[in-house]
């Protein structure tokens, strides 16, 4: 006869457990790797031991235990479902500051698909099959038999734990458990990037020629719009910033004698509009730097 909750929290209490520790006990003697989780919903850091990974334990190890430390440490990569681990010294602490029990997904062959809201919940019912699902805080917990990469924000509201992540233990949930289906594992494919459009016409002012030209060459012109082409290809930060710096120094050595064209321009446009600027801004710093320049 199945005894009243009251008195199983009684007798759980008086052997020193609590119900997060008997609750990690039934998961791990049905195959599902447990944590216990802290204030915050988040694993108990690592010990002074194994601070800084000193121990050698990696935290992408695709298996439980990547050190011998009795502790609670490495976080989902702790999950275990060895009871004389569970109910160790170390981790019965633990289970009392714990305010609930994480497990492992991919160590139980699982993928838990989290929706956080209910726009999140709305795309799901449209677009995955029906499985197991658990009521959350905000969302749902939609679990899948199958193992995947983990990845968060695979679209809004959407996150996917599953191998080298951990999630919240809810309760068992509702509905037959199916197949993970490829609709979710293309979540985490990322989408290759968009082939570079071709530069956009535009039409800008060439200064005035003043009659004077101190250039010996037209090669001097030449490397030095090579140069400002190379300088705002190998941007990698401040694109705006080094577009509209490139265009200061061309014209400042350049804009006065009538030396520039429409083809320098283009090349100069071009070059920036390959790293995302659009035809608007390229316009715009242009005529910012001829303002400055008084021009």
């Amino acid at each position: 006869m199945t005894q009243p909750a009251d008195t199983r929290r009684e007798r759980t209490r008086q052997g020193g457990m609590n119900e997060h520790l008997l609750t990690a006990l039934g998961l791990a003697a049905s195959g599902v790797p447990v944590l216990p989780l802290r204030r915050g919903k988040v694993p108990f850091g690592n010990c002074r031991t194994c601070a800084g990974n000193a121990c050698g334990g990696r935290p992408n190890m695709k298996t439980a235990g990547p050190c011998r430390c009795p502790g609670i440490c490495h976080a989902w990569a702790a999950a275990t479902t060895a009871p004389a681990v569970i109910v160790s010294s170390p981790w019965v602490a633990a289970w009392r500051q714990a305010v609930c029990v994480g497990y492992h997904p991919g160590g139980a062959g699982l993928t838990v698909v989290d929706l956080d809201n209910a726009d999140a919940i709305a795309w799901a019912r449209g677009a995955l099959p029906d499985t197991r699902t658990v009521p959350t805080t905000r969302g749902q917990h939609w679990i899948y038999r199958g193992i995947m990469a983990s990845r968060n924000a695979v679209r809004p509201g959407v996150d996917i734990k599953s191998s080298m992540a951990y999630a919240r233990y809810l309760g068992p949930g509702t509905g037959a458990m199916t197949a993970l289906p490829d609709a979710v594992r293309a979540l985490t494919v990322k989408k290759p990037s968009p082939p570079p459009t071709a530069p956009h016409p535009v039409t800008v002012s060439v200064p005035a020629r003043d009659g004077t030209c101190p250039h010996r060459t037209p090669r001097f012109l030449d490397r030095g719009i090579a140069m400002a082409e190379q300088r705002i290809t190998e941007a990698r930060s401040a694109v705006h910033a080094t577009v509209y710096r490139t265009f200061l120094a061309v014209l400042s050595t350049h804009g006065r004698c009538g030396c520039l064209t429409d083809t320098h321009i283009g090349r100069l446009f071009a070059a920036a509009q390959a790293k995302g600027e659009s035809p608007r801004h390229c316009t715009d710093a242009w005529t910012n730097a001829l303002t400055a320049l008084g021009m």
